[in-house]
């Protein structure tokens, strides 16, 4: 294998000129930093990752913990922030919470040993339900930069990159209302009690209440039989003129549901969910989203990350990358 020594020993230069050379540093000239990478790319030099590691006490990867993994949101998220990781050179090491309080602790606790140098969190379900995040102070507090996405808890202060649920969720139903002068509108949710939910509840509240009109929500976090309960809902409320959905998968089961009561969407009811671009080949009809640009997060997460890691003065921040509602066959 390669070695800094031999690269520098066939360049006839230091061994801390070829180092600073790969590093991009700017005290070395662009001809020097293109002979050094040349040459090194030539004869596949690998860095000492260990090497650099205790040179530096850096570790160059990102720990980043998942609520999920089978909620397509957060694998489009996990896929921008992998590929961000990459192009700066960092590698990340992924934990899935599965919900769960427990597993969330545990992850944190496994790779704050030293393992990574920062992470990237969405907030369990249970941990927020139960208002448990002491597992994140403590990891703040022994100055472990952590940045928190999409699920967020605004009690800690650390790097946020949030959508504007709230405003993205009042701008659909504004939507519904104005330009399609639909009456009687449906908000289903299955992540009511999540702090993202509480926010999308709040928007859709908001512009029903500036119109005039009457609130209808139908709370499916502890249901386990969620077809069910919106067929029946849309059997004893024939009036029902249009839905909103304010998570990944309830609104294309209202489609399907909504054409099982003989409704024709969105003729006689539109609907509008919240997903990501390919959400859209899901349903017949397609149905219009709140695209939340997960992949745009996943990126942001990392260069917030990085520019606290690498800043002594750096100052937590909230970053609300903006939302697109996306119309399509579901609306008219």
């Amino acid at each position: 294998m390669t070695t800094l020594k031999e690269l520098a020993k066939l360049l006839n230069i230091s061994v801390s000129t070829v180092s600073k050379a790969l590093n991009d540093s700017h005290e070395i000239s662009e001809n020097t930093k293109r002979r050094v990478n040349e040459l090194a790319e030539k004869l596949n030099y690998k860095p000492n990752r260990i090497a650099q590691q205790l040179k530096t006490n850096k570790t160059k990867t990102i720990g980043v913990i998942l609520p999920t993994v089978t909620n397509p949101f957060f694998a489009e998220v996990l896929h921008g922030i992998e590929t961000s990781a990459t192009k700066n050179n960092y590698d990340i090491i992924v934990c899935l919470s599965d919900e769960s309080l427990k597993k969330e602790q545990r992850s944190l606790e496994l790779l704050s040993n030293g393992s990574v140098d920062g992470f990237i969190i969405a907030v369990a379900r249970e941990s927020q339900v139960e208002e448990q995040t002491e597992h994140i102070h403590t990891a703040i507090n022994n100055k472990i930069p952590i940045l928190m996405f999409d699920r967020v808890v605004n009690e800690i202060e650390c790097d946020k990159v949030i959508v504007d649920d709230f405003q993205s969720v009042y701008e659909a139903t504004d939507y519904l209302i104005k330009k399609e002068n639909r009456k009687h509108i449906l908000l289903v949710s299955n992540i009511e009690e999540l702090s993202v939910g509480k926010l999308r509840i709040k928007g859709y509240q908001k512009a029903i209440e500036d119109t005039g009109l009457k609130p209808n929500i139908l709370k499916l976090s502890k249901v386990d039989d969620v077809e069910k309960h919106i067929y029946n809902y849309l059997k004893d409320n024939p009036s029902t003129d249009a839905i909103v959905s304010i998570d990944h998968i309830t609104g294309i089961i209202a489609i399907n549901m909504a054409k099982k009561t003989g409704k024709s969407v969105p003729k006689d009811l539109s609907v509008i969910g919240f997903g990501y671009e390919h959400t859209q080949l899901l349903s017949s009809p397609k149905i219009s989203i709140v695209h939340q640009k997960a992949l745009e997060i996943g990126e942001m997460s990392v260069k917030l990350l990085i520019d606290n890691l690498h800043s002594d003065t750096h100052k937590p921040q909230t970053t609300i990358v903006p939302s697109e509602l996306k119309l399509s066959e579901s609306t008219i």
